[in-house]
């Protein structure tokens, strides 16, 4: 079994994507191997009522029967938006999606924000986990009219510590540096926390040595596609050493960890 635990359906405005349906989508994970994704709209990034996003990829996903048992999607939630704990509600209810993504830097919030940290509790409550991508697309070469600031991976631990019992899906660390938690206390949360990192990011080119670090339950198959390609991910659990990963590893990394966070 391989379960894509990231891509997205939609648009992006500062570049054309290609492969960015449900239908294109599909063709690729069939190309690959892939059995499931998990998939958010981007537009929700960008539309100013989140809630017309996640309606279009509900539809989307509705419009065909072979799109309901290959995709599972996520709700992106905007918690300074009016109205967000009714979006939460009709998106994780009448919508029936199995999870959140955040988009703080897009949206204009810290993950210290009030509403943040309550929408983050309420995904807990509902046993959901909360998608956070370090990286989007990368910042050098990108529209002026863009985010320039990505994250590193110290970034998410505010919200680490202020819900230290949700379950979250941190996605496309994209370099080495970004893998830098500071002091004991923030590695043990960080190992004690209940979360995945995705093999999207560049930074798991060392991807034997990361499971030595911070092992075995913390990542998990990803490709951050369309963005970037439905390959690489896959390759760097492919390209394992034995002595870095057992068979039984291997499929922790392509089904066995995501099926922990969504609860499948």
């Amino acid at each position: 079994m391989l379960i894509d635990t990231n891509t997205y359906t939609g648009h992006w405005p500062f570049r054309q994507l290609r492969d960015n349906t449900c239908e294109a989508i599909l063709n690729r994970m069939n190309a690959i191997g892939a059995d499931v994704s998990v998939v958010s709209n981007l537009n929700g990034i960008f539309y100013k009522d989140t809630r017309s996003a996640n309606e279009e990829l509900y539809h989307e996903i509705r419009s065909s029967r072979k799109f309901s048992d290959r995709f599972i999607p996520l709700a992106v939630i905007n918690p300074i938006y009016s109205g967000w704990e009714n979006d939460f509600k009709v998106c994780t209810g009448k919508l029936g999606m199995k999870g959140i993504r955040l988009h703080p830097q897009y949206h204009g919030y810290e993950l210290t924000n009030e509403n943040c940290i309550t929408l983050v509790k309420m995904a807990r409550d509902k046993g959901i986990p909360v998608a956070l991508s370090l990286r989007m697309v990368d910042s050098r070469p990108s529209s002026w009219m863009d985010i320039s600031k990505e994250w590193a991976l110290k970034d998410v631990l505010p919200i680490l510590k202020a819900v230290p019992d949700a379950k979250y899906m941190i996605l496309n660390i994209a370099n080495n540096s970004q893998l830098n938690v500071y002091n004991k206390e923030e590695m043990e949360l960080f190992r004690k926390t209940d979360l995945i990192m995705d093999t999207s990011g560049r930074m798991l080119l060392n991807l034997g040595d990361m499971l030595k670090s911070y092992g075995t339950d913390k990542f998990a198959f990803g490709t951050h596609a369309p963005i970037l390609d439905h390959i690489t991910g896959l390759l760097r659990i492919e390209a394992l050493r034995a002595e870095e990963a057992s068979q039984e590893v291997k499929n922790l990394l392509y089904y066995g960890n995501a099926k922990r966070i969504l609860s499948l």
